[in-house]
């Protein structure tokens, strides 16, 4: 995935040591999209440290201004570095179609009864980008899993969606594995997808009993494409309705360029 960033106005001063609003475009191998996750953290991440380097102030938080809103990133360090950020998704929850368990499995390829549908069933949710959420029995189901193109195109499209994000239970409800396919994306499998761990934490945190609870959540993604990810999430719910939710992740530098223009 690809980010453009540009600085825009000033931040209100409410908020002193948070950069300025930085306009950004977010792409996938075929299309713009309006939110993600760890490209906002590795962008973050990243403008904090050139931004220091070169002998600016100490920054606590930038606001990303992207196509389905403002995304508040609060950056993490560890020794006085940044290591990493936590971002605050831009919308409310959004539950939108829910999909059968022959879809959701035929777009796994797995059987119906790997699908469990005991709290939810497959359903797209969004908190800026949409995602098909679907649950699934056990590790080993999550581990079998994978895409299948032609029930990709034929299940997603109608729902306004092209991703699906699969997960399982850990011995505490609040941990989770996760997996997330969107060959229509041109992406086979994502080893880090905030924007779906966010949407699929709010949708659990949404249909708990609690009236009023913060609820810390940790997903586990990547693993089995050999890439694992850890991201730490965090829902807010007021009146049992989710007002907010984060989810926080490390990153790396692993290579530095240049882009001449013109």
């Amino acid at each position: 995935m690809v980010c453009f960033a540009a600085p825009l106005n000033q931040i209100e001063a409410t908020a002193p040591k948070c950069a300025k609003n930085t306009l950004r475009h977010l792409f996938t191998p075929r299309s713009e999209i309006p939110f993600a996750g760890h490209p906002n953290v590795g962008t973050a991440v990243v403008l904090a440290r050139e931004l220091e380097a070169t002998g600016g102030k100490s920054i606590d938080r930038f606001v990303f201004e992207e196509g389905a809103g403002l995304v508040p990133m609060g950056l993490l360090r560890r020794e006085g570095a940044v290591v990493g950020a936590e971002l605050q998704a831009p919308e409310r929850l959004s539950v939108r179609s829910s999909l059968s368990v022959d879809d959701a499995a035929a777009c796994l390829s797995l059987r119906p009864e790997d699908i469990v549908v005991v709290t939810h069933p497959p359903q797209v949710v969004s908190v800026g980008l949409p995602f098909l959420v679907a649950e699934v029995g056990s590790r080993d189901a999550l581990r079998r899993a994978a895409p299948d193109l032609l029930a990709h195109r034929r299940v997603l499209p109608p729902v306004d969606t092209c991703a699906i994000f699969a997960y399982a239970r850990g011995t505490v409800a609040e941990d989770l594995y996760a997996r997330m396919f969107a060959p229509l994306d041109a992406i086979l499998e994502d080893p880090a997808t905030g924007s779906a761990t966010a949407a699929t934490i709010a949708l659990l945190a949404a249909l708990r009993p609690e009236r009023d609870a913060e609820v810390r959540w940790r997903v586990e993604q990547g693993v089995d494409m050999g890439r694992p990810s850890l991201l730490l999430g965090r829902t807010e719910k007021r009146g049992g309705v989710v007002s907010a939710v984060y989810v926080a992740g490390q990153a790396v530098p692993v290579m530095r360029g240049q882009l001449q223009m013109g």
